[in-house]
């Protein structure tokens, strides 16, 4: 008969550190991250006509149409630019 092994029982617990720790940084971490991701993505496939919208870099605008890639925000009378639907961070005032 072979001698009888004793595993390290130091190594099963550094198994369930190292899963605790992995599980305690996707609920903290990475659910958020999807979370927001799919919120942002959500609200960009929702733009309309109207809506009073943030960039990224700041501007303030109404959106006067709404392309496959990009919308036309109108910044103030007579002035437009077009910005990538990614750019528009947030939705201030909803078109009603």
């Amino acid at each position: 008969m072979p001698p009888e092994q004793s595993g390290n029982p130091f190594g099963s617990l550094l198994i369930f550190v190292y899963a605790a720790i992995f599980m305690i940084w996707y609920f903290l971490v990475i659910k958020p991250n999807r979370e927001k991701q799919n919120q942002q993505k959500k609200m960009l496939t929702n733009l309309k006509k109207n809506d009073e919208v943030v960039t990224v870099g700041g501007i303030h605008g109404t959106i006067v149409n709404v392309k496959e890639t990009t919308v036309i925000v109108r910044i103030d009378d007579n002035v437009k630019m077009e910005v990538d639907k990614e750019a528009v961070t947030t939705i201030t005032k909803v078109a009603g």
